[in-house]
């Protein structure tokens, strides 16, 4: 069975988030990721982690403005010093709480601006991102997300991260693979897996319809968490679904 991450901004969200990391650990979790780390002193998430003994796993690279519908600025041209100033706050983060690696969401494709000059202003930011973290002992990754869920979104398929990555040239840039995204955008998610995973360094789960939790909508996870164990995957598979009624009965697949 694969080692399994609790999302904190998705689960226990009947809790303070701050309170969410005993809630973990009393579910049974060893560890956690989460969307931002950035509204909270570093000092008190990793104090938080220490007295819950619990790793984290992930989390992104600030992504500019999300309450007003931002959804990362990697590909936008006139936001690159942004970026790299991101990067150094999320190293910063990361060494604070020991995190391994740092997703990086590509963001929207801004209103005016040709995919060509966006895909050239995120190759750039990822080499940048990506050189700076491996200095600092970190893995950067990259995340295709659906645009049923993020329209507009520019990174959108496995396929297209996967050249990505080959464009960027760096061997410290990995997939982060979202079992929920790739099904509603292309399926094939167990092909997927056998034929990349050396380049995956990150899985996160939902089923569908609903990105509710395994078991409420069409994804066969028992398969998928075989075949994973099958094909020796080693890292975590992050729990990043809302539960459909309670976060107590959405772990209920868990059992």
């Amino acid at each position: 069975m694969p080692k399994f991450a609790a999302n904190l901004t998705m689960l226990f969200t009947e809790l303070p988030f701050l309170d969410r990391f005993a809630a973990a650990r009393a579910a049974g979790f060893d560890a956690v990721e989460y969307l931002f780390p950035y509204e909270y002193p570093k000092e008190e998430l990793a104090a938080r982690l220490r007295a819950n003994r619990l790793k984290q796993v992930l989390h992104n690279l600030p992504a500019g403005d999300w309450a007003a519908g931002e959804r990362g600025i990697a590909c936008l041209p006139d936001r690159v010093e942004e970026f790299r100033a991101g990067v150094a706050r999320a190293i910063d983060y990361a060494h604070a709480v020991d995190c391994p690696q740092l997703n990086c969401l590509a963001g929207k494709l801004p209103t005016g601006c040709s995919r060509e000059l966006a895909q050239r202003t995120l190759v750039g930011n990822l080499r940048f991102a990506a050189n700076e973290l491996a200095h600092a002992g970190i893995r950067l990754l990259v995340e295709p997300i659906n645009t049923f869920d993020i329209p507009g979104f520019f990174l959108t398929r496995s396929d297209q991260a996967l050249a990505l990555i080959e464009e960027v040239g760096s061997d410290n840039l990995f997939l982060q693979y979202d079992l929920y995204h790739a099904q509603r955008m292309e399926g094939e998610l167990a092909g997927t897996l056998s034929r990349h995973l050396d380049r995956i360094a990150h899985i996160q789960l939902a089923d569908n319809p609903g990105r509710n939790e395994p078991g409420t909508g069409e994804i066969n996870y028992p398969f998928l968490f075989r075949h994973l164990e099958a094909l020796g995957y080693k890292g975590f598979v992050g729990c990043e679904y809302k539960p459909l009624t309670t976060t107590a009965e959405g772990l209920g697949w868990m059992r």
